[in-house]
């Protein structure tokens, strides 16, 4: 009886003490919709329609936000974070692909329509203190000699040359040449990274150069490359700042992203998130995010570090907290003997856009066998320790991360279980094949069906083996490390009104409905962790009247294309997108491709020059044009589908070819994607050109009929890439979309369909080289572990 009423005594006095309260943005149940090095058979190098399959699932869990990797392209396809070009969203050819380990654009475009049309945001991963892999796909024109003698990183070997491939200068080829000459926007050059003529490195974490050529975001930091005959615009101050925040405005209206995650935020300077935060909220036009948009830095250091960039940046943005996730590992490596009690102070002071998190992909490295199933860890890539999912101690921790303030974010691999499951091989829309942990999903609905964060956080019990945490007037969180003992404890303090009958949403043991009593007090019971009970070292407490509907309301959709010749791309495997409208000409330019539903579509062209008269149009995806509409100045085009879902490719010309000069536009679709889309059913190539190598299929006349049947559906075979494209020298590299792919078996034929090379190629880092082949129009057939792929090439 002592120990119980001291225990009390305790509880009461830290319930005083420790009040953390103060005012706070929307919380969001956000899900890492990925884990590092993300792979499925299934959807090779298209994350995107995994995830669009797989969002009426997690609408009907409910998932309030999804947090998606880096979807600029990289350097073959990675995990994302080592960027190459930010303007490159998986629709331009250069890097020897076209799409990025995402997809392509229109894939990502429809996957955000779709989750949009689940009501849940999506949140995009940033990556701006560093980029990389400067030169052409053979590393041609990169490097900067001038960088490498006299401003050295000891790192990059002055690979600081970056130029990009745009609709006015594709990749024809991949010589330096071809490469210094693209003019894609945001070039950069030696000054623009550390170490340069004004700012030294290495000497503190900003201008360290970690992962690549790391960005210099000062005033001063501009100038130009010192090669000769090559793209090299002028620069002025504030060019890597100003363009950074150019470039984040663009993204945010071309995709319709919800938020940011920012990577690395302790690697480049708290300004420039403030200020890219400041513009996508408010002065982004219609795309502008608001005072409630979520946005989080991760930075990886202790309670007070973790304030202090938040108060830098304005409270724009949160922090991973990871001082609280110290807390939360000590319940996992405490095997029964932390403090639960103490936890709350563990957390970061300014909690106004905070994000508590239990793992992440930075703290969760496991390797794998040839299934995908854990064999073990790589702690030495871990950003902090990682906690074993299959811990039974996992559910009290999930369980006190989503009671505390904060937007909650779940792990993929904590929510599904993947370490012994079909990892490469699962359908998502399989609950089978890709089933959750039923403690974590609970966690999750509960955390929304009640409504937690609509309710202030209080502190009610602060014991050794029990932590409770009231979201007042809401639900009544309890989580206990103890391994083999029920926690009962009795009196709780709430506010909710005597009378109150609540009832454990958990369903921990078939607990009977608790009734408030003297004051808003309640007697409460907490299982064990050990398993005896069908949950783990929790339950939660609401009224039995709460409404516990879960989803969101659909989210309104829309995207907005730049037609502009330093944007997009021409080459004839890109999506072949962008490009200002041509003077003197009444040619096609495709802004891009959306999915929509059987609702209204509505198309708005804005010109930079008003008087002249313009034509935007909508095509289905037969390539027939469906609606259009003709005029001067800003135009509107209406068009309400009948399929219950399609492609819509949309297209801008002049509407006379009289003297004028080419113009840039704007191009925005506001529509409603369906919420459940077989992404099989409806592959993105339905709706592109067909037009492969610079030979269209109908001119195709002396091609065999197979390889016309093959080229038109080109771009389903994406994932399988055959570069330098035309090749110059009859030499290849195949890229080979399979992780464990030892060798491939390729066929090539000519245009008459006779077979020209048969052979088995080792395979290795997924890619394998095609020598010695013959010029003109070639069919590649490759096949690997029972899977196969087609590649059109032209050899000169």
């Amino acid at each position: 009886m002592r120990k119980i009423l001291l225990t009390f005594i305790i509880s009461m006095f830290c319930f005083l003490s420790i009040q953390p309260t103060q005012a706070q943005n929307r919380k969001r149940m956000l899900l890492q919709a990925f884990w590092w090095d993300y792979w499925n058979n299934n959807y090779q190098n298209g994350w995107a329609n995994y995830l669009t399959d797989l969002a009426p699932r997690l609408k009907a869990m409910g998932i309030d936000a999804i947090w998606i990797p880096p979807i600029t392209k990289d350097n073959g396809r990675n995990v994302g974070y080592s960027v190459f070009d930010h303007y490159d969203l998986g629709d331009k050819f250069q890097k020897g692909s076209l799409g990025t380990r995402m997809g392509d654009k229109d894939e990502l475009i429809r996957m955000i329509a779709v989750m949009h049309a689940n009501g849940i945001e999506v949140i995009q991963d940033v990556v701006l203190n560093h980029i990389d892999n400067a030169g052409s796909a053979t590393g041609q024109g990169g490097q900067d000699a001038f960088a490498s003698s006299n401003y050295n990183d000891g790192r990059t070997s002055g690979y600081k040359n970056f130029r990009y491939v745009s609709y006015a200068t594709p990749a024809n080829d991949e010589s330096a040449t071809n490469y210094l000459n693209r003019n894609g926007r945001w070039s950069k050059s030696w000054p623009n990274f550390y170490p340069n003529q004004f700012n030294g490195c290495c000497n503190n974490d900003i201008n360290s150069i970690l992962f690549g050529p790391d960005i210099s975001y000062e005033s001063n930091a501009f100038g130009q490359s010192s090669c000769t005959g090559c793209f090299n615009p002028p620069q002025a101050s504030n060019y890597m700042r100003d363009n950074a925040r150019n470039w984040l405005v663009w993204c945010k209206k071309q995709t319709g992203v919800d938020g940011f995650r920012f990577d690395a935020v302790k690697h480049f300077p708290a300004y420039v998130t403030e200020d890219v935060l400041f513009n996508t909220t408010q002065n982004a036009g219609w795309a502008n995010g608001g005072s409630d948009m979520y946005a989080v830095g991760e930075w990886v250091g202790g309670a007070s570090e973790l304030d202090t960039w938040a108060s830098a940046v304005q409270n724009r943005a949160g922090t991973f907290d990871f001082a609280l996730r110290n807390g939360i590992n000590n319940i996992i490596t405490g095997n029964g003997n932390f403090d639960m009690g103490s936890l709350p102070g563990y957390q970061q002071t300014n909690r106004m856009r905070t994000t508590p998190f239990v793992n992440n992909h930075d703290t969760f490295r496991p390797t794998f066998d040839a299934n995908g199933n854990y064999s073990g860890w790589n702690t030495g890539s871990e950003l902090a320790p990682h906690i074993d999912p299959f811990n039974n101690r996992l559910s009290p921790a999930y369980a006190v991360m989503c009671a505390v303030d904060g937007n909650p974010q779940i792990f993929f691999e904590d929510l599904f279980n993947l370490g012994n499951s079909n990892r490469y091989t699962h359908n998502p829309t399989n609950v089978t094949q890709l089933p959750t942990r039923s403690d974590i999903e609970n966690i999750i609905w509960c955390h929304t069906a009640l409504k937690f964060k609509q309710g202030a956080y209080k502190v009610r019990w602060q014991a050794q083996d029990l932590l409770i945490i009231e979201r007042s007037g809401r639900a009544v969180i309890c989580a206990s490390d103890n391994w083999a003992n029920w926690q009962d404890p009795q009196a709780v303090q709430t506010d909710f009104p005597d009378g109150t009958v609540l009832k454990d949403y958990s369903g921990a043991a078939g607990l009977a409905t608790r009734t408030v009593y003297g004051g808003g007090k309640v007697n409460l019971s907490v299982p064990p962790c050990n398993g005896s009970a069908p949950r783990k070292g929790y339950s939660i407490w609401a009224p039995t009247t709460a409404n516990t509907t879960v989803g969101n309301a659909a989210i309104p959709n829309a995207q907005e294309w730049e037609l502009a010749d330093d944007l997009g791309d021409s080459h004839v495997n890109s999506l072949r997108q962008g490009g200002q409208l041509p003077g003197n000409s009444t040619a096609w330019r495709t802004a891009g491709k959306i999915f929509s539903r059987n609702a209204q579509i509505t198309i708005n062209l804005f010109p930079t020059d008003a008087t002249r008269n313009l034509t935007v149009a909508i095509f289905n995806s037969t390539g027939t044009q469906v609606a259009s509409t003709s005029g001067t100045g800003n135009l509107t085009l209406n068009y309400t589908p009948t399929a219950a879902a399609a492609w819509y490719v949309i297209k801008a010309r002049h509407t006379s070819a009289i003297n004028y000069a080419g113009q840039r536009a704007f191009v925005k679709a506001s529509y409603s994607a369906p919420a459940t889309v077989v992404t099989a059913n409806f592959p993105a190539s339905s709706a592109v050109t067909k037009s492969v190598s610079g030979i269209t299929t109908s001119a195709e006349g002396d091609a065999s009929a197979e390889i016309k049947n093959e080229t038109s559906n080109l771009k389903e075979n994406n994932a399988f890439q055959v570069y330098p494209n035309p090749s110059m020298d009859g030499e290849v590299t195949l890229n080979i979309p399979v992780k464990d792919a030892k060798s491939v078996n390729v066929n090539v034929m000519d245009a008459t369909g006779k077979v020209v090379a048969e052979q088995e190629i080792n395979v290795e880092n997924n890619t394998a080289k095609l020598r010695g082949l013959p010029s003109g129009m070639l069919l590649i057939r490759a096949n690997a572990n029972g899977q196969s792929w087609t590649q059109k090439l032209v050899v000169k």
